[in-house]
């Protein structure tokens, strides 16, 4: 991989979406290629699955994992584990591309020493939606996540503290990065239904590689 996004230089940093949350237009732009390659790779070991929700029902997302643990949702409740319940094997290796980005993006952000253990790796096809909710499973809430869209376009909701606060709703392309910490790091947030679209690469889907501090 050559060296990664200098400030200013290969990316537009948005305004920040208050305090603690910045959007990275074009931040991986130039790696696109590079990312999706890696994502067939992990997918590959782990293949994309629609995992249930605790009260039974199916996700629109399908859903991978890599690093040392991977999140997960069952019957049994949200949860980071070690294995792929699929396998019962380790969640494949994040790429060192994978933790360099994230590690630059949010450093990018204004959070330096951020190291991923884990990427949870979504698929969104058109009509896919993602509601309301916060990253709450991780054991603190020191360090923060780093979402990367890639494919179609979507509409990326960014709430408050409570589910009922006003939402803002940003646009993201491929390429795109949003990071958000400190005091965003437990902001509701969410994906609009995606509209359809197609992608010279991916057609009508879009991937998003969201990396988390989980242990």
């Amino acid at each position: 991989m050559s060296s990664g996004p200098e400030q200013g230089e290969l990316f537009c940093a948005a305004p920040q979406l208050g305090p603690g949350a910045m959007l990275l237009s074009g931040f991986v732009l130039p790696y696109a290629d590079e990312l999706l390659d890696q994502v067939q790779a992990v997918v590959g070991v782990a293949p994309w699955r629609q995992m249930q929700t605790p009260g039974g029902r199916q996700m629109g997302v399908a859903m991978s994992n890599c690093g040392a643990v991977g999140w997960i949702s069952d019957r049994h409740g949200y949860r980071y584990a070690a294995t792929d319940p699929r396998s019962g094997q380790p969640w494949p290796a994040m790429p060192v591309i994978f933790s360099d980005l994230a590690r630059r993006a949010a450093a990018q952000a204004g959070f330096a020493d951020f190291e991923p253990d884990c990427c949870l790796l979504n698929r969104y096809r058109p009509g896919t939606r993602l509601s309301l909710h916060r990253d709450q499973d991780e054991r603190d809430f020191t360090a923060p996540i780093v979402s990367v869209s890639l494919g179609i376009a979507a509409t990326f909701l960014l709430g408050g503290q409570q589910r009922r606060d006003p939402v803002l709703r940003i646009p993201l392309r491929h390429g795109d990065v949003v990071v958000w910490g400190g005091p965003a790091r437990l902001r509701y947030h969410g994906i609009l239904p995606l509209k359809p679209d197609t992608h010279p690469r991916l057609g009508s889907q879009r991937f998003n590689l969201t990396f988390r501090k989980a242990l």
